[in-house]
This record gives C-alpha cells, structure tokens and sequence, in this order.
C-alpha cells in the first residue's frame, strides 16, 4: 500500500513541480519584486523596527495588549517556516542536489520575499474577528473577499489543512524521532506518544496559548543555534571563499559535486526553500492576519523580514556546516542525520545531543504554528466544532504516524501538498497584488510626511468593504 501511494506522491510531484511550480515560483516573484519597487530591499530598516512595535488598535489607536502583537505574528510564522527544512530539509537539498541547491534555496528567498509581502499584508487587509474577538485571515479569505470566488478559498483551505496540520507536522515528527534515535537510541514510537502527549496540552488550550508558547520558544532556539554555527563558520573561517566558490560553480553546473545534475540542483533549491521560507504558498498569510496594526503593510514587512531569517540566516548556518565537514560526500546518510554527523565531526560527539534537543524545539514549535494555520482554514467553512476536534485529533494521530514512518515517504508527501497549496495561492495573489501595492504606497506616503502610517477602508478604493479596517478619520484618500 505505501509503495502505491509512494510512486503516486511521485508522479504527482513531477507534475506540479517539473511543468509549472518553478517557472511560477521564480517569474511571480520577479513581477511581484518589480510591482512594489523592490519591497523586500528597500524597507529592511522598517521591518527590524516594527518587531518591537506595541499592540496599537487599528481602529481607536488605543492600547490593545489583549491582541496578538506584531512581534507575536512573526514568531508564530517563524515557528512554522524554522523547523526540520532548516536542519534536515538542508541536508537533504545538499545530498541530492549538490552544494549548488543552497544557491537556489538563496535565490528563492531573496525574490520570493515579495511574494510573502504581497501575500501577508493582503492576509491584513481581508482579516476577520471571530466570535472569541481574535482576528482570523489568510488566502482562503482574501480568495472569497476579493476575488469573490467561495469555491477557490475552499479548495486552498482544505489543501492547507491537509498540508500543514497533517503532512507537515508528520514530517516535523518523523525528524524528532530520527534524532532522537541517533542521539540517544529512544525508540522512535516512544518519541512518537511523548510529542502526541505535549501536543495535545497546548492545542486545546486555543491560539493565544500556541503565540505565548512559540514567542518564548523561537527566539530562544534560533539564536542558540546560530551561534553554534557561527563558532564552525569562524573556526573553519579559511575555508569559507572554497565553500562559497563550490556552492556558485555547482549552481550553475560548472563543477561537479555529489548530488543530481544541474536540474537536480535547481529543483532540489527550490524545493527545499519553499518548504523552508514558505514565501508564496500561503501559509504564513495565517499568521500576519492575526496581528494587532495600524497598517495591514507593517505585517507584510514583517513577514517579509521572516523569509530571510529563515532562509539566509538559519538555512545558510546548516548548509555552511555540513558543506565544511564534507559529511555529504558519504553514501547512505540524509536529513538530520546528515546534520548531527556535520556538527559531530567538526565540535565534537555532543554536537548530537545539541542537535536532537534543537531539532526537539525547532520542529515542536513548527507543529504548534502548523497547527494554528490549519485551525484558521477550518473556521474558514464556518463548520461545526465538531470538526475542530476531528481534525485536533488527525493532527495527533499524523504526529505518532510521521514518528514512526519512513523518511522519503513524508518528504514526497510535503512536496506534492506545498506545491498544489502553492500553486492556488500564487493565482490568486497575482490578480490580487494591485491592491497590496497600493497599499505600500500609502504606507509610503504617510512614512515620508514623518506620520505612523494608519489605514482605513477608504485609504484604497478597492477595499471600502473589507470587515475591518473602518474608516476612523475625514482625511483619507483613495489611491
């Protein structure tokens, strides 16, 4: 049966990846890259600042600690984007398509960053208040809000759904268990009941819980890391310029290296990043749509700032590593096995155990910001409660499922549901990037007055019927 379903997962993925994902991955982002001047680039200053904005209602301006903050928001995505694709998704990037696929990973990151703009601060503009009070958004809305297309937000929530909270908490799962058995020798069922454990106590306790949790877990473990990575990078600094040059030349298929040829290492780049930084699938829209702002913009900046430290921090930290020890030029090792053995040979037998407790914390808090966008998606439908608990419920059973499975099997799957996720969203984003354009420009415009930008509905034409967003001052125009 799952050989079956394996060399289905494959010839789906050579479908949606070889004939459309990579042409609309690069050429959308470049247009998005070019429709906002440049966004990701020139308002780097902006979103390093906004990290440390307080919870300011977009309505009264008032005080609103109550809601999710901006800084919040951004752990929330980061806890699901910083995971096993910067540990283990890396690794096997590398294995299978040389060092030259970090290239790709680099490339995807640094034009999809306008997409994730594109996408997160449209996830702002068409957000909603749920009946708890907490705001609620993502492409499944601004799909029916904007594009009038119900059928389109339906079919992208259940995708994300199936993708997220199932596939993808398999996989976070699935790389747990295997550290855990390199470093320590637990069996991978064991590891597999104690997550199904600490994951149940912290979903049923709702959203606010999951963004306190994350908020004090992210920081924390991606800062941890980098400097362990950093201590390699520096100890072994002569040997930077050869890796940089290895990773260029392989890119481009100027030198051979252990991986595919060069459409392995293109495909292997892109793939790998999109799982990584998640810039235009979709996901992280969930989490910039449940911020507390003044303008749907800052969310937007803010998310964008996520893509690169995701992909050009952590990513490269794991690549330079593993590139250093030259552990991927050995046969019969990948994912985060691949990692431990890097950090193992160049600091020493402990780098294992570091590295199962970073993976621990890593992908424990990708499946809580998993989980928090399939949520989203589900109360999309307006469906029974029931229904949360069932998919509560499939959530666990895909954590002690991904435990326990065979590693390509998860990773197939993650590829095949990312890139149909992917591939609806970037439809709709692409009708849809005018109105998040104009929206920058407002931004823009209030930023050089010397003002802290503020929007309401009337600030753009095209969204005086949004649900939030009311129109709190006489002096707005349309754009």
């Amino acid at each position: 049966m799952l050989d079956i379903l394996s060399r289905v997962v494959s010839w789906g993925n050579t479908i949606v990846w070889s004939y459309a994902l990579v042409y609309m991955l690069l050429g959308l982002g470049l247009y998005f890259t070019f429709k906002t001047r440049f966004v990701q680039f020139r308002f780097i200053t902006d979103m390093i600042q906004l990290l440390g904005e307080k919870v300011v209602s977009s309505v009264s301006g008032q005080d609103n600690s109550g809601q999710v903050s901006s800084f919040q928001a951004f752990c929330v995505s980061i806890a699901s984007r910083v995971g096993t694709g910067n540990l283990a998704g890396v690794a096997i990037a590398i294995t299978v398509g040389g060092p030259g696929a970090v290239f790709w990973m680099w490339l995807v990151a640094l034009i999809g960053a306008a997409s994730g703009f594109i996408e997160s601060t449209l996830a702002q503009i068409y957000k909603v208040k749920d009946e708890d009070g907490n705001y609620r958004g993502g492409p499944a809305y601004y799909m029916d809000q904007a594009l009038n297309q119900k059928w389109m937000g339906i079919l992208f929530s259940f995708l994300l759904t199936f993708s997220f909270g199932l596939v993808f908490n398999a996989v976070q799962a699935n790389t747990i268990s295997y550290a855990f058995q390199e470093a320590f020798g637990i069996n991978r069922l064991g590891v597999g009941i104690a997550l199904v454990v600490f994951v149940s106590v912290i979903i049923f306790g709702g959203v606010k819980r999951i963004a306190k949790t994350v908020e004090k877990i992210v920081p924390v473990m991606a800062v941890g890391y980098l400097i362990i990575a950093l201590f390699i990078v520096l100890k072994n600094i002569s040997a930077v310029p050869s890796v940089l040059a290895l990773i260029f030349n392989n890119a481009f298929g100027l030198q051979e290296a252990v991986g595919g040829g060069l459409g392995a290492t293109i495909m292997m780049g892109i793939k790998r990043g999109l799982f990584s930084n998640e810039a235009g699938m979709g996901s992280a829209p969930n989490a910039a749509a449940t911020a507390e702002v003044t303008h749907p913009v800052k969310q937007g900046l803010v998310q964008t700032l996520a893509v690169f430290t995701d992909t050009i921090l952590i990513c490269s930290a794991t690549a330079f590593v593993i590139i250093i020890s030259g552990a991927y030029t050995q046969s019969g090792i990948s994912g985060i096995q691949l990692t431990q053995t890097a950090l193992t040979t160049t600091v020493g037998n402990w780098a294992d155990i570091f590295i199962a407790l970073a993976i621990l914390l890593f992908a424990f808090s990708s499946i809580l910001g998993n989980y928090v966008y399939g949520e989203t998606n589900i109360k999309f439908g307006n469906i029974s409660n029931n229904w949360l608990l069932v998919y509560r419920i499939a959530v666990l059973g895909m954590v002690l499922f991904g435990s326990v499975a065979k590693i390509s099997i998860v990773w197939s799957m993650a590829d095949l549901s990312m890139g149909l996720m992917a591939f609806v969203n970037l439809i709709a984003i692409t009708f849809l990037a005018p109105i998040a354009a104009k929206a920058l420009k407002d931004y823009a415009q209030q930023k050089r007055r010397g003002e802290d930008p503020v929007f309401n509905r009337e600030s753009i034409k095209d969204t005086t019927e949004v649900e939030c967003w009311e129109q709190t001052d006489e002096s707005s125009i349309g754009i």
